[in-house]
């Protein structure tokens, strides 16, 4: 059996024969305490009239043939 690293390249090598590419993300550990805070603090923040506008616009190009009521 191959070595881990060769193993790697091998796996990278079949995927780059069939038009894929590799692609990572880092993002931030939604665990972290901070993290949270940082986000809790950024949902505080939102503007209602804003997001409104927001899913106001969405609904009007979206695909629905009718509109959706938000408010049930």
């Amino acid at each position: 059996m191959p070595a881990p690293a060769e193993r790697m390249r091998m796996m990278r090598d079949r995927r780059r024969t069939g038009d894929l590419r590799e692609l990572r993300l880092v993002l931030p550990d939604a665990r972290s305490a901070a993290v949270r805070r940082r986000v809790a603090a950024e949902v505080h923040g939102l503007s209602h009239a804003a997001e409104d506008d927001a899913l106001g616009w969405i609904e009007a190009v979206s695909e629905f043939d009718e509109p959706v009521d938000r408010n049930p």
